[in-house]
């Protein structure tokens, strides 16, 4: 299946509602669309483990692919990651959960 779409705020000086947050999808994953100024607020939902969320990077180095890089979220707990540059991660931007309990918000500065 494709991976979930993230909708993209975009933040401007006359100001935004919070956007609504997107239930992460481990099992399809989510893809997000990136200027290169995203960044993305990823909130632990659960109170009883910390959950990992992971960026896939594009190319490659001496032949070899880039490893994805991934960051923790204490449990209920909420992390500010990115930007992302669009040389590195592209112009879709890949993000992957590893539980439901992820829940995502992307931001464009």
């Amino acid at each position: 299946m494709p991976r979930t779409a993230v909708p993209l705020t975009q933040i401007t000086r006359a100001g935004v509602a919070p956007p609504t947050e997107t239930d992460g999808d481990p099992a399809n994953n989510h893809v997000v669309s990136n200027n290169g100024r995203v960044v993305l607020l990823v909130r632990n939902s659960g109170s009883t483990t910390a959950r990992t969320l992971t960026l896939r990077v594009r190319g490659t180095v001496d032949g070899q692919s880039v490893a994805p890089r991934t960051v923790s979220v204490p449990q209920s707990a909420s992390r500010y990651v990115g930007p992302f540059p669009t040389d590195s991660y592209g112009a879709q931007l890949e993000v992957d959960v590893d539980n439901a309990e992820l829940k995502l918000t992307a931001l464009a500065i």
